[in-house]
């Protein structure tokens, strides 16, 4: 079998690797004999290069593909000849290297076919999970397991069809996407021929084929032979093939043709070289890839002496100073003959200090800081989708976009969250400026943003999120939401109309809206508008133990049993009836909004208030709560194939015909610290409702501004629109008896 590292682990190995473990041939004689005796054939070992964009596009792979599994993956490597006379070409893995889907099995050389300076050849790479399974990894059996393909490929023909299976590589590898390390090896396996294959002459092509009239050993003009090698070169067919013949049939006709031809060589007669693109620039020694050539000439045609051409290139173009012509005495190994016995094989890459070992690249360095940032904050998630929550949808989240009405203790931690969460779209609306009171508790600010009368709670906001998290597009608007029970006089009314205006497009422009700000009426508007466009609306509200995280329902008319959109499915796009056809036997009415429950209408809350009623006194701990529980709840609707029309779920429900990952989807939750409890609450949209009710959003879409100036100036007006003005009369006369 092969031994792919017993005696080169740990020892370095020469600078090259003579024949004397492995390779032989024998070709048609068409060389001059020797005039310094024989010697042992030596190769230049292969070298590898890795461009960054593999590792990154295996970065993603992994992340989103890929997850836990450890299966070998189809890679693809390029080389190709020798073109600077004092550099050898490695063999590169660029980004395309790797399938965008593996399991497609999609061969990456087809798209490079015909490219002269990328001659793919197959490869598999075996990455690991973590650094000790890496380093734990019987690499002798992978080695073998390599070897006995190429062997097998060289008996069975299939290298007569595709001689890239000659140039055959592997390679392990670690990927550290936390710290961006990635420790990688590579086997580049050559069987060995033993006896070691004699090298009989060596002599640049220039001084074997004449360029001019006069012919040296050969009756052949080098003109001849570099046209043929450049037509090769040039044919999209033939380019990115490695290993061919070079038949000379006269003195003026040479002709490239490909492995298979070997028979029809010899029958037509001529001369008969064997040719492969020479990655190594050396002047006396052949390149890698002629070792496992050398040996398959052995096999399949029992060559004992072969004229190899080590073609090189200089311009773009064959050059026959740099190409070597090669004349080599090869013997048949003991027990080849035996298809089933596997010869031995080296070929494992030295690292950096020129010993056997794995080598590492540290990609953070070299790495723009945003893109680190934002590769650094979609790591939590993207494993999460390995095997807690493979259904998450990173997509829908990070072109959400979120509006926060309200940048005080709530909304800093609400933006903090969904940016955890992978929301990449966020603006503030505030109209305070950061007092020194707030950086305790409102976690978006500091000490400096208190300074000078303090910044601009949305300006600081938004400029702290950046800090924190390059990759986010946050944005901060200064205004004021207008409010019932505020009245307007004349002079402030083309300021609220432009505030209720700027609003309303705000509302319009975004996904989901939250309502975090500190005063009852103050949520009023937004509610309202949310309801006219159906937009997603949050409300969190703090006491000073208690809190509420709640979603309000549908918009008028777009209720779970009427008019809801297409939505798009693992499938395609779906209807909505299809959705809900598995959420038949529940379907409730419209979930109430946060004025469900109230029958008086928002009054000035502000007014004739003490200090600690003019301040949100809350305990500390109560906010984070609410907050975390505000964007579990937005991220568990987005992920709700119902989306907004969603029926609320209860405690303990368990419906397996509508896929639910993240768990129940309720409508209220109501939390009390001082016991430490929670509660979850439902309640329908109310007739009567002040912000949602159909009687008030069809008065809306009917009057638009002046409607809500109405609303505004006048303390009873939405009590009386509504009829909660009749009710609260009808309670009034309302008489009960009392039993003893």
């Amino acid at each position: 079998m092969a031994d792919g590292d017993e005696k080169e682990d740990m020892e370095t190995r020469p600078a090259f690797e003579s024949a004397d473990r492995g390779s032989f041939i024998n070709i048609s004689a068409v060389g001059g004999s020797s005039s310094s005796g024989h010697s042992i054939l030596q190769f230049s070992p292969l070298q590898s290069t890795v461009d960054e964009g593999f590792w990154r596009k295996l970065a993603d792979l992994k992340l989103e593909v890929l997850g836990i599994s450890e299966n070998p993956l189809e890679v693809t490597g390029f080389y190709a000849p020798m073109f600077h006379e004092q550099v050898s070409n490695h063999l590169k893995l660029l980004s395309e290297s790797l399938q965008p889907d593996p399991g497609r099995g999609t061969s990456v050389s087809i798209k490079f076919s015909g490219n002269r300076n990328l001659c793919p050849v197959p490869g598999i790479l075996y990455n690991m999970n973590t650094l000790d399974t890496f380093k734990a990894l019987d690499r002798r059996a992978l080695f073998n397991l390599e070897v006995q393909k190429i062997w097998e490929d060289i008996h069975s023909g299939k290298v007569e069809e595709d001689s890239s299976l000659l140039c055959r590589f592997f390679l392990i590898s670690y990927a550290d996407l936390k710290k961006w390390n990635f420790y990688y090896w590579f086997a580049f396996p050559a069987l060995v021929l033993e006896p070691p294959a004699m090298l009989t002459d060596l002599r640049r092509a220039s001084e074997v084929f004449s360029i001019e009239e006069t012919f040296v050993l050969f009756s052949l003009k080098g003109t001849a032979l570099l046209a043929a090698c450049n037509e090769w070169r040039q044919s999209t067919s033939t380019a990115g093939v490695p290993f061919f013949l070079v038949h000379i049939i006269s003195n003026v006709v040479v002709r490239l043709r490909p492995l298979r031809d070997w028979e029809a060589c010899q029958q037509e007669g001529g001369k008969v070289l064997l040719g492969f693109y020479d990655p190594c620039h050396l002047p006396a020694n052949p390149g890698w890839p002629l070792r496992n050539f050398l040996a398959f000439a052995v096999v399949r045609w029992g060559l004992e002496r072969a004229t190899v051409l080590c073609y090189r290139e200089k311009g773009g173009f064959g050059d026959l100073q740099q190409c070597l012509v090669v004349d080599i005495l090869v013997s048949t190994p003991p027990g080849w003959s035996n298809h089933e016995l596997v010869p031995k094989a080296v070929g494992w890459e030295l690292n950096s200090h020129g010993k056997l070992g794995p080598r590492l690249i540290n990609l953070a360095t070299e790495m723009d800081p945003k893109r680190l940032a934002i590769s650094a904050a979609d790591l939590n998630l993207k494993l999460m989708r390995w095997r807690a929550l493979p259904s998450l949808d990173l997509k829908c989240l990070s072109s959400t976009k979120c509006l926060l009405l309200g940048a005080g203790t709530l909304g800093c931690q609400v933006a903090r969250n969904l940016m955890a969460w992978g929301v990449r779209h966020i603006t503030l609306v505030d109209r305070g400026h950061v007092a020194m009171s707030n950086p305790l508790r409102q976690s978006l600010y500091t000490h400096d943003d208190c300074l000078n009368g303090g910044k601009l709670k949305v300006n600081a906001a938004a400029e702290n999120l950046k800090c924190i998290f390059p990759g986010v597009e946050a944005e901060g608007v200064s205004m004021t939401i207008p409010m019932p029970g505020h009245f307007v006089t004349a002079d402030e009314l083309s300021n609220i109309m432009k505030d209720c205006m700027q609003l309303k497009d705000l509302i319009d422009s975004h996904d989901v809206i939250f309502l975090l700000t500190d005063t009852r009426e103050s949520r009023w508007l937004p509610t309202l508008l949310c309801a006219d466009a159906n937009k997603v609306a949050i409300t969190a509200a703090l006491g000073f133990d208690t809190f509420l995280v709640m979603r309000h329902g549908a918009g008028v008319g777009l209720s779970i049993d009427t008019d809801a959109p297409k939505m798009l499915g693992q499938d395609g796009p779906l209807e909505f009836e299809d959705l809900a056809a598995s959420a038949s036997e529940r379907r409730e009415k419209r979930l109430g909004c946060y004025f469900c429950s109230d029958v008086v209408a928002p009054v000035d809350s502000t007014r004739n208030l003490t200090l600690d009623q003019q301040c949100t006194v809350t305990r500390p701990g109560l906010a984070p709560i609410a907050a975390a529980l505000a964007v579990e709840l937005t991220v568990s609707i987005l992920h709700h194939p119902l989306r907004i029309n969603a029926p609320a779920d209860e405690a303990g429900f368990d419906d397996s015909s509508v896929e639910q990952p993240l768990g129940i989807l309720p409508h209220q939750i109501r939390g009390d610290i001082a016991h430490f409890s929670q509660m979850l609450i439902k309640g329908y949209a109310s007739k009567r409702c002040i912000a949602c009710a159909e009687t008030i959003v069809s008065e809306y879409r009917t009057r638009g501004i002046d409607f809500v100036l109405e609303a505004i100036n006048q303390p009873t007006y939405l009590e009386d629109l509504t009829g909660l003005t009749e009710l609260m009369n009808l309670a009034k006369h309302f008489n009960l008896d009392w039993e003893d």
